[in-house]
């Protein structure tokens, strides 16, 4: 009777795992898109939201023609001909490991994450509501192409080299987003927002992918080497944005001069890099818990 009870036990657990294995990634896009949306109506449609988001693109205040051209050209790598190339590397890995749902989930991420982006960028009211009378540019396109970028080969190459991948990735996005801010392309919450949309359509895709397969699945608990860096740095990176924003806040409204627009800038940079380590965070998560197939006994 009572193996027969632990055996019981040990489906219904087995079977709630399952079942929050398979709805978590759709929980995630909702809460991703939810986020952008939130960061769009603070950081957009708020006066007090764009002084801050404008001022802290602002303190970056780099003139300097060579650093200028560096940039471009860094910014400019990630346009279509490198997006196509990944995509093609991606299928190339998904079709030699046999996994042509990722393929396929690989191209799709890429482009549906940038046609969204671009037309949001293309629609979306930007008020003047903070007197500078600047265009919109709300979500990066740079940005969502690198983190597509980064995502698709973290998706398409085996788990055991996601861990590393999910670093790199990180590492690169945080340049491009940083460097977009920087000359003054685009304001942060534009590279916040873009990083949310990638991560909502990754989520969404990921989900898909793992209702189709029903055969055993990988660990949920991916590698520390990725997990625990990118849930530091996000959490340092957090609380250091949340202490910015309200001091940028009262030096804009009640203490003139309180801080610097470099300090502005500073938390920018500590939004976006928040933003950057939480969304490859849950990615190399969601990537780590996907369901494999077993081909002669052997998962890949």
């Amino acid at each position: 009777m009572t193996a027969v009870a632990t055996r019981r036990t040990r489906t219904r657990e087995s079977s709630a795992t399952g079942g929050w294995h398979a709805i978590s990634p759709l929980v995630i896009a909702v809460l991703a898109a939810g986020a952008a949306v939130l960061v769009y109506q603070i950081f957009i449609r708020t006066g007090l939201g764009q002084t801050i988001d404008s001022a802290s693109m602002r303190g970056g205040d780099i003139n300097h023609p060579q650093v200028n051209e560096v940039l471009s050209r860094t910014l400019n790598a990630t346009q279509l001909v490198v997006l196509g190339i990944v995509c093609l590397i991606a299928v190339v890995v998904g079709v030699l490991r046999r996994r042509f749902d990722l393929s396929i989930g690989a191209a799709l991420l890429v482009v549906a994450a940038n046609v969204a982006v671009q037309q949001l960028k293309a629609h979306l009211d930007r008020p003047d509501l903070d007197g500078t009378g600047m265009p919109n540019s709300f979500p990066s396109g740079h940005t969502a192409a690198a983190a597509s970028v980064a995502f698709v080969l973290i998706m398409a190459f085996p788990r055991a080299l996601r861990g590393a991948m999910g670093l790199l990735g990180a590492a690169y996005v945080a340049i491009v987003a940083v460097a977009t801010v920087w000359a003054e392309w685009h304001r942060p919450s534009d590279t916040i927002a873009a990083l949310l949309i990638v991560l909502a359509f990754g989520a969404l895709i990921m989900w898909v992918i793992r209702l189709r397969r029903t055969g055993p699945r990988a660990s949920i608990t991916p590698a520390r080497v990725a997990t625990l860096p990118l849930g530091l740095v996000g959490a340092i990176s957090a609380a250091a944005c949340l202490f910015g924003l309200a001091s940028v806040a009262v030096s804009e409204r009640v203490m003139p001069d309180l801080v610097s627009s470099r300090f502005a800038f500073l938390t920018g940079v500590a939004g976006i890099m928040a933003a950057v380590a939480g969304t490859f965070y849950f990615w190399v998560r969601l990537t780590a818990g996907d369901p494999l197939p077993e081909q002669g006994g052997k998962t890949r």
